[in-house]
């Protein structure tokens, strides 16, 4: 039990939650409406269990690379690949198998060849771009690594679109829409959490922009990919209806002011508390994106086609 525990702490569960929670609402708004879901259930099962083990596969991908920059942070010392739970040959060939078993799936089982492709591209970016090049070399290392958290909307919406008919418009403008709502999002989401651990990122030779930048700089880039997210997410309301709309200004209006405030406080020099935006950036995603999984399925009209 201890041995499977420790394989599962590979796929780093907790940040592959997230990234369902980008897939799922992408495969809703790509086919808008009840009757739609019922007839994609399955796709949307299948592209979650499959996207899963892509995104698990590049986790533990992820983990063998950073095995030895993981001894020196006090917050990875407990990764099963430190603990020496599980070999690194053992971890990889675990991530090659769940990379594999990922396309085979997205292929032969959503019948997404696009889909398995995302996958593929997703597990190369993350580890010989990211992981073995941007992040010791760049403060923006989160900035563009961050692209590959991007892919499961890209996933989902290839999926229920190369399953649909061939007459139906496609939109993929709005699954570019969520690919780059969590590129901005993912900017204030890492920096805040940075800014309580940039000791740790100090050690171990990462040049988070916490670390080698002054705080206000970095507060700073904050508030302004926080506009950037919020203005991003502003760009699909013609595409859904006023159930979306409350959801993407009442809790982005909240993200706003939590992300000025954190740069006000650093400006003045009171003690500021980052995780407290960084837990809410996690509040504010969820939200968002369940605010547009209800719209879709309710399926109401758009209010692009309402005003428009």
């Amino acid at each position: 039990m201890e041995t499977i525990k420790a394989y599962f702490a590979l796929t780093k569960p907790r940040i592959i939650e997230l990234l369902l929670v980008a897939a799922i609402p992408a495969m809703l708004q790509a086919q808008r409406g009840v009757e739609a879901v019922a007839d994609n259930i399955w796709l949307i099962i299948a592209t979650i269990f499959g996207g899963w083990m892509g995104a698990a596969a590049a986790h533990t991908f992820n983990m063998v690379v950073d095995y030895d920059l993981d001894q020196k942070m006090q917050r990875t010392r407990a990764r099963p690949l430190v603990r020496s739970k599980i070999s690194k040959r053992s971890a990889t060939i675990f991530a090659w198998s769940l990379l594999t078993l990922s396309v085979l799936w997205m292929i032969f089982l959503t019948n997404s060849w696009l889909a398995a492709l995302f996958i593929i591209i997703t597990n190369a970016f993350y580890v010989f771009v990211y992981s073995k090049w941007l992040k010791m070399r760049t403060t923006q290392n989160i900035v563009w690594g961050g692209l590959a958290g991007c892919m499961p909307a890209m996933v989902g919406w290839a999926v229920i679109r190369d399953n649909a008919p061939a007459d139906e418009p496609d939109n993929w403008w709005q699954a570019v829409v969520l690919f780059l709502i969590i590129f901005f999002w993912t900017p204030p989401h890492t920096w805040a959490l940075a800014m309580k651990y940039k000791e740790d990122y100090r050690k171990a030779g990462v040049p988070m922009l916490p670390v080698v930048a002054e705080e206000h700089e970095v507060t700073r880039q904050i508030l302004w990919y926080t506009v950037g997210t919020l203005l991003t997410s502003f760009a699909i309301i013609p595409a859904a209806s006023w159930i979306y709309l409350v959801a993407a200004v009442v809790s982005g209006a909240i993200f706003l002011i939590m992300a000025w405030n954190l740069h006000q406080g650093v400006k003045k020099g009171v003690p500021v508390k980052p995780m407290r935006l960084f837990i809410y950036s996690n509040n504010y995603l969820s939200v968002l994106f369940i605010g547009l999984s209800v719209d879709a399925v309710l399926g109401w009209e758009p209010l692009g086609s309402v005003f428009f």
